[in-house]
This record gives C-alpha cells, sequence and structure tokens, in this order.
C-alpha cells in the first residue's frame, strides 16, 4: 500500500509511556499500519490543569486525523482522564464524525473483574489521574462493590524519563509510595498500573509489594480491547491499513526522543520532528 492511500491507527502520548501500549500493539497486531505522536516538548501532561490537557490533545488528535487517521488510541492516563471524554462529545460530532478516539481507562477497568479475587484494589498514576477520578468513576460503573484506594508516584515519570527505573535511587520512591497505598488498605490484592510509565518499574514494584498481591500492566488489556473493538466494527477495521509499518512523530528533539524511545521499545528508530498548534 502507498503512502499516499495508508491509513494508519493513530497512537499519542504526552512522552515515551505509551510506547509500552505500542509495543503490545506492535506485537499482538503487527499486520496494522500505526502512527506514534509524542508530544514530549511538552510533557508531562500529570500535573497540568483539564483544560491545557484537553487543548493539548485535542491537537494532537486533530493531527493525526489530517495524517490520516481514522483511529486514534490515548495511550495516555492523563489525557484519557481529562480530555477523552470531551473531544468524544464535544470535537467528534462536529469536526470528524466518522473518526473514532479511545483511551487506556476504560480497557483497564474491565479488566479489573477478571483479575482482583477479593475486591479490593489499588491504583498508582499520576497527579492528574489520580485527581480526576476517573478511574473511581469507571470502576463503580462497572464493579460497585470493589473497595478502591489511590495513590500518586509523583517521582516515578521522572524516574523512568531519566534512565533511573532500575538504578538503587529509585528503590526509596517507589517503596515509600507503594507502602502509602498499602496502609490505607492492607487486603488490597491488584494494584492497577495506571501510567504507561510504570511497566519499566516493574522489578523495583514486584520486590516491594507481597507476593500475592497482582501487578496489572495496561498494555495486554488495551491491545486486546482493540483487537475486540476492531472485530466488533468490520466498518472501521476496513479503514485501517494494513501494511504492516510503523512511523514515529515527536514535537521534541528527534535525536533525544530516539534514545529514549530505545528504552522502551529495544530497538532504534527513525523518528521526525513535528509541531502541535
Amino acid at each position: 500500500m502507498s503512502n499516499s492511500t495508508k491509513t494508519p491507527i493513530g497512537v499519542f502520548d504526552s512522552g515515551y509511556g505509551g510506547l509500552t501500549i505500542l509495543r503490545q500493539f506492535l506485537a499482538s497486531m503487527p499486520e496494522y499500519d500505526f502512527i506514534y505522536l509524542g508530544d514530549n516538548a511538552r510533557a508531562p501532561y500529570g500535573t497540568r490543569s483539564f483544560e491545557v490537557v484537553y487543548e493539548f490533545t485535542w491537537q494532537a488528535v486533530r493531527r493525526l486525523f489530517e495524517m490520516g487517521c481514522p483511529l486514534v488510541i490515548l495511550a495516555c492516563n492523563t489525557a484519557s482522564a481529562k480530555a477523552l471524554r470531551s473531544i468524544q462529545q464535544i470535537n467528534l460530532p462536529h469536526t470528524a464524525p466518522e473518526n473514532r478516539v479511545l483511551g487506556v481507562i476504560r480497557p483497564t477497568v474491565e479488566a479489573i473483574g477478571e483479575v482482583t479475587r477479593n475486591g479490593h484494589v489499588g491504583i498508582l498514576g499520576t497527579e492528574g489521574t489520580i485527581r480526576s477520578g476517573s478511574y473511581v468513576i469507571e470502576i463503580g460503573k462497572l464493579f460497585p462493590s470493589i473497595s478502591l484506594q489511590s495513590e500518586f508516584c509523583p517521582m516515578w515519570v521522572p524516574l523512568v524519563e531519566n534512565r533511573e527505573f532500575d538504578q538503587p535511587g529509585a528503590d526509596y520512591f517507589v517503596r515509600k509510595d507503594l507502602d502509602r497505598l498499602l496502609q490505607k488498605d492492607p487486603l488490597i490484592d491488584t494494584i492497577i498500573l495506571g501510567c504507561t510509565h510504570y511497566p519499566l518499574l516493574i522489578n523495583k514494584i514486584s520486590q516491594y509489594v507481597p507476593e500475592h498481591v497482582r501487578l496489572l500492566e495496561q498494555g495486554e488489556y488495551v491491545s486486546r480491547s482493540l483487537a475486540d473493538y476492531l472485530h466488533r466494527h468490520p466498518e472501521m477495521d476496513k479503514r485501517c491499513s494494513k501494511g504492516g509499518t510503523c512511523s514515529f512523530f515527536t514535537t521534541e528533539s528527534e535525536e533525544k526522543f530516539s534514545d529514549s524511545a530505545s528504552v522502551f521499545l529495544h530497538e532504534e528508530i527513525h523518528v521526525q520532528h513535528i509541531t502541535l498548534e
């Protein structure tokens, strides 16, 4: 399929964390074309206001539409929490009614029922994701009997993005935030890693949680949900081109993105600079 007719699935994140979601897409859906767009120049989104996250996210989604994407995945918990609903309800009906934008929170929540055994769940995320209450709302809709406790982890994303996630200095922050969460409810048997950066800290996290606690990484469940969505919507599946390609764009330095992305994808990539407005 030529570039002129390519209609890839767009994957957006404020930074690098969404690459953990993309990695799962590429592994389980290798036949599809993808475009990854990271707004690294304006990251992190976690502490920004609803209005700013919504504005930035819509700029990125609109650009991905312009690049031919009929379907965009917000591979970012903060964007999913603060911008997804507004984009779906306000922007799409008037701007691109035939296109779709999906997030990572709903697929994660849907998986809770099959993971927790006692209904006591914890969630770790950025300040923006936790304060938005999105997980509380979605879990309340699907599983009203589940007891949910949350904790935001302000140092975890910087640890990952500065490649300190496997260094001794990370232990203090990981242990402190996990202890705070588990003190809120010692019966927690499942912890949602509610930020796409956190899988890179999985070795540290595993050291400081009881053996019976299950850690829910989003990539597997979001990928499964996307495949199910395309199966249930064959009209959208037909619009998504299948050439097995993946292109990368960043609003930051190409060299910096390529270097950092290799940590997430375990391979060298070619990336192009892009501006959003």
